[in-house]
């Protein structure tokens, strides 16, 4: 690592941002306009990161093949999206993180699934997405994560070495399309798992309990890199 991180690449939901309370309200609202009980947040919590149809299938407990999940599927995103933002929030210690980037002369951004329709708005209520030095959503490309062509999309965009990024997530897809795009790689335990998940074992060089881990993590990695 001879010149050391210059960019720092981010997963949005349970990542950067703590968007499950707001997806968690428009599944329960979705379910109350379908005549089901509502589900409660720690139920829901942990499948955020994987989209719309996991959540859907949460709520409904239908496979993705039932016909019956794509209107549902379009209806929880057209109420998330006018909810966008109501809850959602950076996780605690975030901004601080991304104003210490920026006065170290980081650059950051953001690699999600997350369609851009929803990434964009969610990230400008929030007053970053000006600020962030890439965007890539999960239609920018036909690929999407654990694919790394987003990745090596960000690095085009960033200006960095895919050897001189750092790519933070909470889901296996993460870590696995860092890896494969030539990145470092870190896991967000502040996220949202399942109880299936192993983070241990996606092959990440550290995982980290809260987003001012990164600095620690940054500032040894730098120390690693000194002649």
């Amino acid at each position: 690592m001879p010149r050391g991180i210059q960019t720092v690449l981010f997963d949005l939901d349970g990542t950067l941002l703590d968007t499950a309370p707001d997806l968690a309200a428009a599944l329960n609202t979705v379910l109350a306009e379908n005549h089901r009980a509502p589900l409660p947040f720690e139920y829901i919590r942990p499948v955020v990161s994987h989209g719309g149809m996991a959540l859907i299938h949460r709520g409904f407990g239908l496979e993705p093949a039932d016909p019956a999940i794509e209107p549902l599927r379009q209806r929880l995103l057209e109420v998330y999206r006018a909810n966008i933002s109501t809850y959602t929030r950076p996780f605690p210690g975030m901004p601080e993180v991304l104003d210490t980037l920026e006065t170290r002369g980081l650059n950051w951004g953001v690699v999600t699934n997350k369609p851009g329709w929803l990434t964009e708005p969610l990230l400008s209520d929030l007053g970053l997405l000006q600020r962030a030095a890439c965007v890539v959503s999960g239609d920018t490309l036909a690929q999407r994560k654990p694919d790394p062509a987003p990745m090596l999309h960000a690095c085009a965009l960033t200006g960095s070495e895919p050897q001189d990024c750092v790519y933070l997530g909470d889901a296996q897809r993460d870590v696995e399309a860092g890896i494969n795009a030539g990145m470092h790689t870190l896991v967000a335990l502040f996220g949202y798992f399942q109880d299936n998940d192993r983070p241990h074992e996606w092959q990440a060089d550290a995982m980290i309990d809260t987003p001012a881990d990164l600095l620690v993590w940054l500032d040894r990695a730098a120390d690693r890199g000194r002649p």
